[in-house]
């Protein structure tokens, strides 16, 4: 079983690695952010998906934290 290369790129922002797929392009990742996951045609196109991405991510997660930050108000010291 071949394993498949593994490509580390950065345009001077961010870093990702990416992986060709079966059925062409590539898997797109973060070393720096292990949810951080999406495709991708092209490098090029690897940091336009992964830019929106991680602002996704950024959006959830303030959501989520906003929650919890409310939730644990509510309970109080």
């Amino acid at each position: 079983m071949r394993k498949n290369q593994l490509f580390t790129v950065s345009d001077g922002e961010m870093v990702l690695i990416l992986e060709p797929a079966e059925e062409g392009g590539y898997l797109v990742t973060s070393p720096f952010d292990p949810e951080l996951v999406t495709e991708s045609e092209t490098i090029e196109e690897a940091f336009v998906m992964a830019r929106d991405a991680a602002k996704g991510l950024q959006r959830v997660r303030a959501d989520l934290f906003g929650k919890r930050k409310k939730k644990l108000a509510k309970k109080g010291p």
